[in-house]
Order: C-alpha cells, then structure tokens, then sequence
C-alpha cells in the first residue's frame, strides 16, 4: 500500500491573494477530464479513507483546487448528460440508463461541440453512457476520436470487445489500463503533432463499477486487508464486495498518475486544466464520511462525489471551495478557465466558477458576487420521479423530509417542525421542478431506435436496446451488456422497435456464439416489407467468463467472445416498423446467442 503523505490546504480567501505565475498565454490550454464510475465520495485517501491509497487523486486536491461539497446525479447517464451540457439532465431528455432512456437530446450543445468550434482536438476515450447510434453517438456530439463502448456497463474487464471509432475491435488488457493507453496515445500525439492546436481529452473510466473484476497485482493488496472503516450498517456491507471495489479504486489512481505523468512527459503540465470527479455515489454501503444513501440515492450519499481541478499557476495548490457545485458547472468552469467563447443555444444551469478559482481576476468584485450567487443557490437531484433539493445547509429529501446538513450529514433527524418556512421554500421549488419539467418530458409510447441517420456510418442495434418474443430473453437482468439467448424455434423472435430515417439498401451483420451440435440454422431479418435469409454457420462457441470476479455478479449477465456473421443487404424503406431477427429452420437444440445487429449504409 502507498504511503499517505498529510497535505495542508488554504481556504479560498488566502488563493485569492499573491500573485499568479501564468502559463504560456499564446496558446489555448489543454483540457483533460477524468471520470470514475461508481466511486464514491469516501473512496480516496485526501478526504480520510484509511484502507485506501490514491496518490495521483491526492496530488490533483494538493496541487489544485478540492470542490467540498460538489454534487451530481444518483445514477450514471444523468450525470455524464449534465457534465457534457452544463444543464440538468432532465431538460436533455434523459431519463434513464439504458433502453434509450439514456439517450440525450441532439439539440443539446455538448463540451466537445464547445470547443472543437474553439478549434480543439477532441477525444472521449471510456464509457460513453448517453446513446449508441448517431445521432447519440459520440462521434455525433462532437468527438474526433471515440475509443470505448456506449452502453452503460460492461460485462468483460479483461481483453474486453471495444469500439474505435466505427470498427469493433478487441481491447488490450485490463479494461482501465486499456483505456488510460489509448487517451494517451491520443494526447501525446495531437501535443506533439500540432503545439498550436489544444486538446480535449475525456476520459471516462467504467471502475468501480460492477462486474467486479480486479486485476491480480491489484486484489492482492486488497483480498485480506482489514477495512479501517465501515458502512453505516456493517450488517448490510458486503467485506469481499468493498475490497473489490478499493482495489479498483487504487487501479483508476494508478491509471491517472499515468496519465498525469505524460502530461508531465509531454511538457505541458502548466498548459494543461485536469478535472477529476465521480458520477454517483459508491455502488454499495461501504464508507461514505457517514452519508446517508449510495448509488440510486437522492441524499448525499447518493449524489456528492470528490471533484479536483488543477490548473497550475492559475488555481492555487490546496484550494478548498466550501460552497455547493456541481457537474452542471463543469462546461462554463471550463470555458471559463481556457478563455474559450461560450455561446450556449439554451440557458445552462451551471456556473462558471472561474472567478473563484483563479488567484486574480480583471475586476476584483467578481469573486465575491460569485461567492454570494454560490451561498444562495440550490442544486436539484432527480431519479425516477423522486426529487431532492440541496442548498449550502439545507437538504430537502425526496420523501419532504429537511435534514441540517452542516450539523446532521446522516441525515437522521427531520427538522421540518423547526424550519417550516425552510421546508416550504425547499418543497415549492420540488414541486415547481415536478410541474415544469418532469411533467413535461415526452414519454414515448414505444423506445425507438433510428436507423440510418444523415451521415451515419452505421448503425449498432444492441440486444439491450431490443426484445425477446416467444422465449427469447435478455441474459441478465441489468440489460446495457446482456445478450439475447434462449432462442430455440421458429415460434421466437429478436425485435426492435426502430425508425428507419432514410431509404436504402444496407449490409446487416449479426454478432453471435452457436455450439457446433446447433449450426446450420436458416435465419431470417425482416424490416417493413424488406426481408433476407442466410444459416448460422460456422460454430463458434467460447465459453462465459466467469472465472475473473472477486465478488459475487448477482443479475449481471456473464460475458464472452462473439463471432460476426453477414447476413446480406437489406433494403429498408423510411418509416416507424420493426426490425425482426426469427429462425426458418432449426436443426438443433437452440439457433445462436446475439450480441447486436448492425447495418450499414450501401453506397452507390
């Protein structure tokens, strides 16, 4: 385990003051976002975690500014929406986490669409989380570059299938070093190619979430170390369950030392702005500072999360911003800080935190009108329906509960009788929130899925985005990485509910696993009218992998290999129909497992 070397921090009045050492100014800065999934606030050792060691988080708090109280959404899809936006992701459109529920508007401006216009390289390397085919995409939302996976979660850490742009291919690996590998290929090589271009590197990390799946080197620091805290409720905590989830911790700290070391490397450490945060709060009841709820909570448990920024020479080493924040105010912050135009089509709900963060501004009153715009703000936290209100002291629960939040963080003791005004304020804006936005969000009577988008190079039909007729089912519970299986006579059926957007032929290729015993069934897609037959052939059949977890995966769908199989083209006409993937002929007992259906367009 790593030494924890105590840092000291200075309160925000004492950053204001001394003067700055400012980094080259003849050129925009470099911006590079790191994110974790599923850790929780109380996971890294700068803020007290005793079982833990994360040097590289640490020295990002020591060297740069720790946001106190900064918070984001419940769940994974909200909070990445409202970091690329700067807006709630309830006016995005996302009302969920997978099925298409995950989906952003593509009215939304995102952060790469921000400053790839400010003439930036932009890159998003990780978990992706806010749609699959375009115009969700991230190669749609203004990415360059795209090396990762668009659903939520993964079922495979090791070697794990990925995509590169518009090519499925297999990663090297360990999924974290994996992708740590690919964002700084990309950075060092747009630093070295083109000194005069930035870089907008976002790295969005899938650990510590679920599977959990920790390489050998780093469990085995974890697999019988005593945990020095515990959970609100011991009884509730899982002991395997928050070694596994450490462990990964400490594997993401070592990745973004990597990554901190080539900004090093590359020499551009004082032209480079990290931000480094969590989407949610940890994925089971394991330490939290005493926090009431984890991940899928609307309390602070739930929705608070370590957020760093470093800037040297601009912000201040061990700044600390007491005041609330969140991921709304990443895409102004961010502007802010590189000088770069912000002309959003539709208001944000972020703040520009600049003012505050930096040693010295223009015009000496802005950081304290910002300080009090902060102290009487209020940030919202939704999921499915339940609303929480958060302010500088007060947290207004989702079931009407007001809890003091600077002298009750457990949130234990309901003091509604004695602030009644405070409740009344918090529950008109709740209400407000209700009526004029969740109300208001189109609720579709069917999820469906476009095909062949203006430009889209093609379209990935997941089986999460699908379902099963007769007795096809979904191989987990937790759909984002499941597969359909089960599907053994002409009488089932692979569906999904799509919107063919623009008229055309299209190659079809289906991603399947049969055992040799079942080849040579006659398969059949059909969309609208259109219709093509081909036979499963050749066998292929690996087996799952369920040899690499620490802790038991409960409803998560095992994962492995799968062979691709063209089918033929299909010609689809525009207009809301079904796609449908159903068996002739089966020889066998079974006619194949399918990952994804995916078309593309044929050209002329």
């Amino acid at each position: 385990m790593h030494k924890f070397i105590p840092f000291l921090f200075f309160s925000v009045g004492t950053m204001l003051c001394g003067s700055p050492v400012h980094a080259d100014e003849s050129r925009a800065p470099n911006i590079v976002v790191i994110l974790a999934d599923d850790a929780g606030w109380g996971d890294f050792s700068c803020v007290g975690n005793k079982t833990i060691s994360t040097p590289a988080v640490d020295s990002l708090a020591r060297d740069g500014a720790l946001l106190e109280q900064f918070f984001v959404q419940p769940v994974c899809a909200p909070t990445r929406a409202e970091f690329l936006t700067g807006r709630y992701h309830d006016r995005s459109g996302v009302r969920g986490v997978t099925r298409g529920e995950e989906r952003m508007s593509p009215e939304e401006q995102t952060i790469a669409d921000v400053f790839k216009q400010a003439g930036y390289v932009t890159g998003c390397f990780g978990k992706w989380h806010n749609g699959t085919q375009w115009p969700y995409h991230p190669l749609a939302r203004g990415f360059d570059t795209f090396y990762g996976f668009t659903e939520g979660h993964w079922g495979d850490y090791f070697n794990p299938p990925m995509q590169h742009n518009t090519i499925f291919q297999e990663g090297e690996g360990y999924i974290t070093d994996d992708i740590t590998t690919k964002a700084i290929g990309f950075f060092s090589d747009h630093v070295k190619r083109s000194a005069a271009k930035p870089v907008l590197c976002y790295v969005a990390f899938n650990t510590p979430h679920s599977p959990m799946c920790v390489p050998d080197a780093d469990w085995s620091r974890f697999a019988e170390r005593p945990l020095r805290q515990r959970g609100p409720d011991i009884k509730k905590e899982n002991p395997v369950f928050t070694r596994a989830a450490l462990a990964m911790v400490e594997n993401l700290d070592e990745n973004v030392g990597r990554i901190l070391a080539a900004i090093d490397t590359a020499g551009v450490s004082r032209e480079t702005v990290v931000v480094f945060f969590s989407d949610n709060g940890p994925n089971s009841p394991r330490w939290c500072g005493g926090m009431r709820g984890k991940k899928g909570s609307t309390d602070d448990g739930g929705t608070r999360s370590i957020c760093c920024i470093r800037y040297p020479g601009q912000i201040a080493s061990g700044v600390r911003l007491p005041q609330i924040t969140g991921a709304i105010d990443l895409l102004p912050t961010l502007a802010g800080l590189t000088g770069v135009e912000l002309n959003s089509p539709k208001p944000l709900d972020g703040i520009d935190l600049t003012g505050i963060l930096k040693k010295e501004t223009e015009e000496k009153s802005k950081p304290q009108k910002l300080g009090l715009k902060l102290a009487g703000r209020h940030i919202i936290a939704s999921q499915r329906g339940r609303i929480s209100i958060r302010t500088q002291r007060f947290r207004l629960d989702d079931k009407g509960h007001l809890y003091d939040m600077l002298t009750d963080i457990g949130q234990k003791r309901d003091i509604s009788k004695e602030r009644p005004e405070e409740r009344e304020r918090l529950k008109i804006i709740a209400d407000d929130w209700q009526k004029d936005i969740l109300d208001r969000i189109p609720q579709p009577d069917v999820e469906r899925f476009p095909i062949g988008y203006a430009g889209a190079p093609l379209t990935e039909l997941p089986a999460r985005d699908g379902h099963g007729e007769g007795g096809v089912v979904h191989s987990g519970r937790a759909p984002n990485c499941s597969f359909f299986t089960d599907w053994k006579n002409t009488e089932d059926s692979l569906v999904w509910d799509v919107d063919v957007l623009n008229a055309g032929t299209y190659a079809a290729k289906i991603w399947y696993t049969c055992p040799a015993q079942d080849v040579g069934s006659t398969i059949q897609l059909t969309c609208g009218e259109s219709r093509i037959t081909t036979n499963v052939t050749p066998a292929w059949d690996p087996p799952l992998n369920t040899g690499e977890d620490r802790a038991d995966r409960g409803s998560e769908s095992y994962a492995k290999p799968f062979h691709v199989l063209s089918l033929g083209d299909i010609k689809l006409e525009v207009g809301k129909t079904q796609l449908r993937l159903s068996a002739l002929h089966v020889p066998g007992a079974s006619v194949a497992d399918v990952r994804r259906v995916v078309l593309y367009p044929v050209v002329d």
